[in-house]
Order: structure tokens, then sequence, then C-alpha cells
């Protein structure tokens, strides 16, 4: 009876008590894991009776044009305050944008955030009648001979310019750029950020800053001092090194932020930073006191916990200075953002720069510590066990708390949106089941331990439309793993691409699929950067390393039969069809295969087609291999090609054998893209 009563409070709260796993089993939860995660949502798992949810909902969200819902009670009275502060009926025929419905009932007045979102995210780009192609790089990982170490906006901006003019691409997908920690050490992951609301300072390019023509030339070679050990490391094939750029990078920058500006750069300063307003002063306060107490806001004095309390406010006046440099430090990054735009798409680039969005960020961060009760402590965002993680994965991120970010009207969430699109012309949402469910694991358990729990997905999937509709950005969905089957067609209806791994498409029988079994609206590629590079995958490298750290569940040699098996079923369609030679041996010419990739899934009907620039340019370390943290060196490979010799974003543009061996690889992507039906 007991375990009947958690199971009905469980669904009432969207916490689920069974799952199916990637292996189509139906999987029991643990009583005690509901238990912690209702918990951990404010919920007593012993309630009884059902649960007084009011006259309305925490949000309503309305499709324009459609009916309003819910259905109010009887008698109810009911009128919207639009966000330009007129009264309307609630009725079909709202504008789009984010209103309050008010509603009398009883002569109680009730109100909730009411959002009247798109039917579909129509973006320009995707009107015309052809296939769109780009490249996908790591933008740390992309270095120039001025770059300091680690790739710039600068570097992104040179490689949008050359791959558009040069090859004819439309985009260029990069890593989430989401801001980092103020002080060292900084976490290598670009997925585990302190917030996704700002960017990261390690991606300016100093010398971009116009305040430094105005340094003298003392002042000048003070800075370049501090970059020349950075370049040198950053032509070697070495380990990045974010600390030791870090650290330059901000002594520079605190130069330049004492540099006095111009009145008209003074002016373009006040009015972004009157723009931003509130979120960015929260956001500097937390930057300036996390370089005295730490980036984890929980272990910080308790009265400066709360970021709404007068202690915050005091000590945020008290290092004012500190909190105007890190405001500062936003602005720039926000014109080198654009001007990284501006360039992709004056170098003919149908999108432009496309960003990656993050699931969540540090337990302990800014956001965390900005948007408070929106997210839910002692959970852990994570996905359960799967055929490439066999352990389950946890990211050490705290989930959003489903009803109370919907009683913000999903403001938090649409900051963060908004920010992604700022400057771009698409952005992919990482884990875009997420919108829907999310594997929750109680803090402390292992990744297996964990259980789903549901979002409101008109809401979450409302406010991304809304988002994307406002700035004409193309949305893609990254939807691999454990997807419930109806996800994916809510997202294609919504006009959500999703993204489609060339490894992964496979019948149940473990054949490839032909060109015309896959789908239309979906980004294709061969992988992903949680993937290993193709020449790696061609010779297993991959099972061999998941072995020494570890994380296989299985036999080593059966899971690197399975893994050479799976090559060559594939290197058989690619010669049926005619795209491979077939004396071609995989292992010893990866770049045959990776072209004979490529001119596969240009036969598939995908409106989209993604490069890797690790695999162009033959690179064979993996970027991240996931369950791993310190055992692996993630997120800190620098670009290299098959030899192991570092590939800096200048030789890509000046070195004719460089080019003609992209092209090559490329084949019949880097051409002309085709029509997309």
């Amino acid at each position: 009876m007991r375990d009947v009563q958690l199971a009905r409070v469980a669904e009432q709260y969207g916490v689920a008590t069974t799952y199916e796993d990637w292996r189509g089993r139906r999987v029991a939860v643990a009583p005690d894991t509901i238990r912690h995660v209702l918990g951990a949502l404010g919920v007593d798992p012993d309630a009884s009776g059902a649960v007084d949810r009011g006259p309305l909902p925490p949000a309503v969200v309305v499709r324009e044009g459609k009916a309003p819902d819910p259905v109010l009670p009887g008698g109810a009275r009911s009128v919207v305050e639009t966000s330009d502060g007129s009264l309307l009926p609630f009725d079909p025929g709202l504008p789009l944008g984010v209103h309050t419905l008010r509603v009398t009932d009883n002569g109680t007045e009730h109100e909730a955030p009411l959002l009247v979102v798109p039917e579909r995210v129509e973006p320009s780009a995707l009107r015309r009648d052809r296939r769109l192609w780009g490249i996908m790089t790591q933008v740390y990982s992309v270095r120039s001979r001025a770059s300091w170490g680690t790739g710039d906006l600068r570097d992104l901006a040179e490689l949008a310019d050359w791959s558009s003019r040069d090859l004819g691409a439309d985009f260029a997908l990069i890593n989430p750029v989401h801001a980092t920690e103020p002080s060292t050490p900084v976490e290598p992951s670009p997925y585990l950020p302190v917030s996704r609301r700002y960017a990261s300072p390690l991606y300016v390019r100093i010398e971009d800053v116009p305040e430094y023509a105005r340094l003298d030339p003392t002042e000048r070679e003070g800075i370049q001092r501090l970059a020349r050990p950075l370049r040198e490391r950053g032509r070697t094939a070495d380990l990045l090194d974010r600390d030791a750029v870090w650290e330059a990078k901000r002594a520079a920058l605190e130069v330049l932020f004492a540099v006095p500006r111009t009145p008209a750069r003074e002016a373009s300063l006040r009015a972004y930073l009157e723009g931003e307003g509130r979120s960015l002063v929260d956001f500097a306060t937390w930057s300036a006191l996390a370089e005295e107490y730490g980036t984890d806001y929980r272990a910080w004095p308790e009265r400066l916990r709360q970021v709404d309390s007068g202690a915050v406010r005091a000590e945020a006046l008290r290092r004012w200075p500190r909190v105007e440099f890190h405001r500062w430090l936003q602005w720039i990054l926000d014109e080198q953002l654009a001007q990284a735009q501006i360039t992709a798409r004056a170098g003919g680039m149908g999108i432009g720069i496309m960003h990656d969005l993050a699931i969540g960020v540090q337990a302990g961060g800014a956001d965390a510590w900005m948007y408070g009760d929106a997210l839910v402590s002692g959970l852990r965002v994570g996905a359960p066990p799967d055929e490439f993680n066999q352990q389950g994965q946890e990211w050490g991120q705290p989930p959003w708390h489903p009803r109370r970010l919907a009683g913000l009207g999903y403001e938090p969430f649409r900051q963060i949106l908004a920010q992604s699109m700022r400057h771009a012309g698409g952005v992919r949402i990482d884990h875009v089941m997420g919108l829907f469910r999310l594997w929750c694991v109680p803090e402390g358990a292992s990744p297996a331990e964990g259980t789903y729990v549901r979002f409101d997905h008109e809401g979450m999937v409302g406010a991304l439309a809304l988002a994307a509709h406002q700035t004409d950005s193309v949305v893609i969905g990254e939807d691999l793993g454990t997807v419930e089957p109806w996800v994916r067609e809510h997202l294609a209806a919504r006009g959500i691409l999703g993204t489609s791994v060339l490894w992964f498409e496979q019948d149940a029988n473990g054949e490839p699929r032909t060109p015309d079994q896959w789908r239309t609206d979906c980004l294709a590629t061969v992988a992903t950067h949680d993937l290993p590079p193709v020449a790696s995958y061609l010779s297993a490298e991959h099972v061999e390393l998941r072995d020494r750290l570890g994380l296989l569940n299985r036999p080593v040699e059966q899971e690197r039969a399975d893994a050479e098996d799976r090559v060559e079923r594939w290197r058989e369609l690619l010669v049926e069809l005619g795209l491979l030679d077939e004396e071609v041996d995989p292992v010893a010419d990866p770049g045959a295969v990776v072209a004979a990739m490529h001119a596969y899934l240009m036969s598939t009907p995908a409106r989209m087609i993604g490069v890797a620039l690790t695999d162009v340019v033959g690179d064979r370390r993996m970027q991240n291999q996931p369950g791993t943290s310190d055992e692996y060196p993630n997120w800190r490979i620098p670009l290299t090609n098959g030899e192991g010799e570092p590939v800096l974003v200048d030789e890509l543009l000046a070195d004719p054998r460089m080019v003609a061996h992209i092209r090559r690889t490329l084949g019949p992507v880097g051409g002309t893209g085709g029509s997309v039906l």
C-alpha cells in the first residue's frame, strides 16, 4: 500500500517510477531514489490525497492562434495584461510574447505568466530549397600564431570567413562559450560552466580590444611579454593550459580596463550595461565575490549565499571596481561575439555562427546563485547507462525545478536562450530531451541510481520557439541516446531539427541504414565531440582507451569485435554505393573513408550536414571521453593532424597543400550544396 501511495505522489510531480533502458527493457526505480528526488523537489513523499493546484497552472502556454488553455472554472473572469501593458481578453489572437493572465474566481484573484509562442520555428535560412553544410569545431582547440595558446573569437571569425569564402560553408557550429571561473583553476569542460547566461573572457582576443591601440609602446610591450610564452606553447601539440592563458589574459584585460575610453566607447558601454540591467550586476557580483571566497557559493559565508540579501548589496558596493571590471568584460565579449557573426555572414554564410547551449551549470556557480530556487539542490543531471556509456553518466549539474521555473514564466531559461542566440544564426541544444525530462541522480549516488523528472514540454519548447522566432535562429536539438519516439515527432512538428550520427544510423540487426532511410529534418554528421574522430574509430583505438580507463562492462575482446564489425559493415555499404574503392584499407587510409562518409551524408535527405574539423585534418585524439574527469585530458586537446602535429588557423588559410587535402576530404560536401529534396 505504501508503494502505491509513493507511486501516486511521484506521478503527480512527474517523477518516474519505471523507465525503458537503451535495450528496450523496463526498469523499476528504487523507492529510495523516488523518495530522495521528491524530497529535493520540496515534496513530502508520504503525502496522501490529490495536490491542490488551484485554478491555474504555474504558467499558461498557448500556441499562436490556438484556443487558450486551461479551461477556467465556470463563472471565473479573466483578462490578459500584455507585455506592453494593454488589457486583452483571453482568447485566440493574442500577440506573441510573455504576458500575465489574471483570473478572478469566487472573489479571489489569481495570476500566472502567459506565454504565447509560435507553432513552429521557421528561420529564413531554412526556407531556401537547398542543403546547408558547415564546419563543426571546438574553438579553444583551433589556434593561430597570434592567439594566446588557446583559440579565441578572432580565430573563430577567420575560420568562418575562410570556410565560407573558400569552401562554401553556411555555418560554423562551435562548443559552448559560456562563462568560466573568474580565477584559476578554470574548469576545462565547456559543458560545465559557472553560467550559461554570460560568456567566457578566455575567448577574448586581447589585441582586438580597441583600448589596446591607445596604450603607449611600453604598456603594449608589457602585454606582449604576457603573450609570448603562450604563443610558443600554442605552436606545439601539448595539452592546452587554460589556467596559464587566463592568468595572462586577466592581467592584460585589467590594464585595458584602466585605459580611458573615448566618449563614443563610453556611451556604448553604458548602453550595454543599461540593457543588461540587474542580471549582469548579479553575475559580476558573484564573480567579484568568487575571487575572494571561491567559486562555490555554497561555501561562502552564510550572509552572502542569497543573491538579493542586504549583505550581498553591501559587499557589491564595497568592491564595486571589481564588479565594474566583470561587467566590462562581458561588454568586450559581446562586441567580439558580434564581430565573429558579422564576419561569418559577410563571408557568405547563410547561417553564420551556431552556438551550443550546454545542458546545465555548476552547482555552486553564478547561475545557481542568481537563479536560486529555480534550480534543485541535492540532484545532479546525467544519463542512464547506454551502449557507449555503460555505467551511466552524472554531469554534476543541478536540474531546473519544473514548477518553480514555470512560475517564473521560464524567465531564467529565456534569458539564457537570448544570450546564446544574440550574435548567432542558430543554436544547438545539447541533450534536447531535457526539455521534456531529465535523468536526475541523488547527490552521492551512482549514475545508474537515478530516475527521470518530467517537465512541461509545452512551456520549455514554447520558450525555445519564442526565442528562436525573435532572433530568426535555426535550432538543432541533440536528440541522441535514449529518447521517447514521440519526443522526436514533437520537435520535428515544431520546426526543431534533430541530430543524426552516421555511426548510430543502423537497424535492429546492426545493419547501416541506406541513405534514403535517413530523416530529412536533421543535422547529419559522422560523429560528435563525445565520439572518437573517424581515424581513431576505424582502428578501434577508442575501445582500447575505454578499457584502460575501466569504462567497459563487457570483455574488451567483445567490445573490439563489435567495433570492428560495425566498421566493416559501413565499409561494405560505402563500397556497394560506389563511394569507396573496395581495395581501400580503412585503417591505413582513413582519409579515403572520411571522404566516402561525407559523400554518403550528401546522398541522404538531411537538410544540414556537419563536418568535424578534426576529421578534415586527420586528428586522432578524442576531445572528450564520457565517464571520465581526471583520468583523461578531456577538453584540453589541441587540433592536430594525423601525425600528431599542431594545425593552426594560419595554415588552413595559407597552405595550398592543406587546402587541397581538405577539398579532397570534403568531396561533394564542399561544393555547391544541392537541393534538399
